[in-house]
């Protein structure tokens, strides 16, 4: 494929959700960035392509000031659920979290608090939000990301990016693409084929482009033995050609450039933080690509669309007027919060999974005598913010660890929030989870015991009790499972709450008959005491489900973190997480969007009202993936969700499509949700509008997207193996 600049691009006629991504690019932008792009010298134009190095600023990354034009520089900061390295802001729930309310509002109210805080402190990009997908169950940034679904995965993606850049903040979709594993991730090739790359991880980035994103982040990783941030094919072919993407594409921080200032020539913009390497004052961008562009190997023409890039993403947000100045770090005397502990803990509790619950043991019936048993129940005596980027699991599990974290204002612990919402109860504590006899001494004769796990993972420069990143498997960190053992031995009341960055094997316990309820609580960041006893207690009734499947065992997941480095093969193509549990007829544990409630949900009047027309075909060439043609709705489907049960409760409806055998696809996939709250005995009409995208594959020889011809059954359900309503549309 020829070069695609911003500068000279085609868009196709048709695609009207493009063009009006592309029409905020030329009204408000393009042409502001133009103009400023005359007054600057190609020293100017490099400096805004590269960072100032690492600590040569106060943000995480920093480009320098531009007197000819009066562009003060960015401030690059992390990240995913909040500002990283300053004081006076909030931790959100992770992206993990946040992904199991399956609540679209949820996503974009989160981005837009975050985004507040970002604007606040003077952050022109905020490094989030992380969209890779879950296909390695242990792997380390996980907790960063939405799941292991490319939809919901999308969606909130999405919402994501809209909320963050509603409050003129840049937000930057990253890991630009196939990072999904700690272990050798600047060194290893993550070889994939061009269906798995479209249909899968690749979505994502599509919803995101089509939320008007203003920067993508290249990862660590080779993409089919090329290197990320000098991939053409992926940056320039595939992402700023055939997704017509608009922004800007930086690195991240010190990714391997083998080829220098010629990365500029593959779609490369800007180089964060600047060194080459770890601190080296050296960078592959400024005096090299000023060489680069003097001596013809780098086009003059491609030094200007990467410069026009960056400042039209500056104009597209508005940070040319009024944008408050860099206040973070050794700067920071602002504090943003406002009423953001709210959202934050109803947040936490929405996305809190009940898995089980016997004999309607949950919720709580005013106990006498409570028993709260583990580590994770209490706090870290050291303080939340005690260790590095958080690389320790002391206390309660509230995030994992690396440069996805954010500084605790505070942090409840779950011990403090249960004796806060019951002062009448009589409750004793043990939090050695090594020492189970004490533990059990503790849960005998008490009412309901409480037994609180967890599992932790991160990033790779941090190692955490022998963890590189990646989880070393998928058991309860401390002792987790004997500890359960010995309370469910001493106690036939005893509640599991699982504070983890990801499934944990839970079959040495979950079958026990004195286990009679299972609260999946994730990383609910600062207010997870308090959303968990929200849960536990019925203030709020449970409408969290599974972004993820929890399988039996480990081997039952279709991939595993490689730890010989080299060459990861996606051998198992499309077929993750669910995806492959269906097509294997593995059972789960709990299978991916599971979840109970304190109320029974019903369904009926299912309706499908196919298109008027299936002629046509998708477009070819650049912006040809986010065509009008294929995004526009196409089918409508509505069913009627009944609150059958005695309290008030919320539903996520889930919409599958079975595609015909000649599509070659995974038996059912996740192409719709809602979100429905109801009274006790009251009904709603949920509609999901499907678009041909919806039914498309990614055809690799024709290289378009196509519909498969046949039957499809679509089915509405309440997990992806509970199937409520179906019916069929043939196309």
């Amino acid at each position: 494929m020829e070069d695609v600049w911003l500068i000279d691009c085609f868009f196709p006629d048709d695609n009207e959700i493009f063009n009006d991504f592309i029409l905020d690019f030329q009204n408000h932008n393009l042409l502001n960035a133009k103009k400023a792009l005359a007054k600057m010298s190609n020293e100017d134009k490099v400096a805004v392509c590269t960072g100032v190095m690492w600590l040569k600023g106060h943000c995480v990354g920093n480009t320098p000031a531009v007197s000819s034009i009066n562009f003060p520089g960015f401030c690059l900061q992390d990240g995913p659920l909040g500002v990283r390295l300053t004081n006076g802001t909030s931790v959100f729930p992770a992206g993990i979290n946040t992904a199991a309310s399956w609540n679209r509002q949820f996503f974009r109210q989160r981005g837009a608090a975050m985004g507040a805080e970002f604007r606040a402190k003077g952050v022109n990009v905020a490094l989030a939000p992380d969209m890779n997908l879950m296909r390695v169950a242990a792997a380390g940034r996980n907790w960063e990301t939405f799941g292991a679904d490319p939809f919901l995965t999308g969606e909130a993606a999405y919402e994501t990016v809209t909320g963050l850049q509603s409050t003129g903040v840049q937000a930057c979709a990253k890991h630009y693409i196939n990072n999904e594993q700690e272990a050798y991730r600047g060194s290893e090739s993550s070889v994939v084929d061009d269906r798995t790359e479209h249909e899968l991880y690749l979505h994502p980035f599509l919803k995101s482009v089509q939320a008007s994103v203003a920067s993508v982040m290249c990862s660590y990783n080779r993409v089919n033995g090329t290197s990320s941030c000098e991939n053409s094919h992926t940056l320039k072919d595939i992402l700023k050609g055939e997704l017509g993407f608009q922004g800007y594409v930086m690195t991240d921080w010190w990714v391997d450039q083998p080829s220098g200032p010629l990365a500029a020539n593959d779609g490369l913009d800007m180089v964060m933080p600047g060194d080459d390497t770890y601190a080296s004052g050296v960078s592959n961008f400024g005096p090299r690509l000023i060489a680069a562009v003097n001596n013809g190997t780098v086009p003059q023409s491609r030094l200007d669309d990467m410069a026009t890039r960056i400042l039209a993403s500056w104009y597209l947000l508005g940070q040319d007027s009024g944008y408050p100045s860099e206040n973070v770090g050794s700067q920071d005397n602002v504090d943003p919060q406002g009423h953001h502990k709210k959202l934050i803990r109803q947040i936490g509790a929405a996305s809190i999974v009940l898995l089980k619950n016997t004999n309607k043991s949950l919720p709580l019936k005013k106990p006498s005598t409570i028993a709260v048993i583990g580590s994770d129940a209490g706090p870290n005596p050291s303080g939340p913010n005690s260790c590095p980027d958080r690389a320790c699991n002391i206390g309660i599990l509230a995030v994992g660890w690396g440069s996805g974290t954010a500084e605790f204002p505070y942090l409840v612990d779950p011990l403090s929030a249960i004796k806060a919402r019951a002062p009448s109860a009589t409750i004793s504590s043990s939090l050695n989870d090594f020492d189970t006899t004490t533990a059990a001494n503790t849960a005998k004769g008490k009412d309901v015991a409480l037994v609180f796990i967890s599992s932790d993972s991160g990033e790779g420069y941090l190692t955490v009790d022998g963890n590189a990143g990646d989880r070393n498997n998928l058991t309860a960190w401390h002792n987790g499972d004997a500890l359960v053992s010995a309370v469910a031995a001493a106690n036939t009341k005893t509640i599991v709450v699982v504070n983890s960055v990801g499934p944990i094997i839970m079959e040495p316990w979950i079958s026990n008959p004195n286990v009679v309820a299972v609260v999946w609580a994730g990383l609910l960041g600062q207010e997870a005491g308090n959303a968990i006893t929200d849960i536990l207690f019925g203030d709020v009734n449970p409408s969290g489900r599974l972004p993820y499947t929890i399988a039996k065992q480990a081997s039952d997941y279709g991939a595993a973190v490689q730890t010989a480095g080299g060459t990861i093969n996606y051998s198992e193509g499309v077929y993750i997480d669910y995806r492959w549990f269906d097509k294997q007829g593995i059972a789960p544990r709990y299978e991916f969007g599971f979840g109970l409630s304190y109320t029974t949900f019903g369904y009926s009047k299912l309706s499908i009202k196919g298109p008027s027309s299936t002629r046509g075909s998708a477009p070819t060439g650049p912006g040809s993936s986010l065509s009008s043609w294929l995004h526009q709705p196409w089918v409508t489907v509505t069913f009627r969700v009944t609150n059958t049960g005695s309290v008030s409760g919320t539903e996520i409806p889930q919409l599958y499509i079975k595609a015909p055998a000649s599509a070659n696809s995974p038996p059912n996939q996740l192409r719709g949700f809602d979100n429905v709250s109801l009274k006790a005995g009251a009904s709603s009409t949920v509609t999901v509008t499907l678009s041909r995208y919806s039914f498309s594959v990614w055809s690799t020889t024709a290289q378009q997207w196509q519909i498969p011809s046949g039957k499809y059954t679509i089915w509405v359900g309440s997990s992806s193996r509970k199937q409520r309503l179906s019916g069929t549309l043939t196309l």
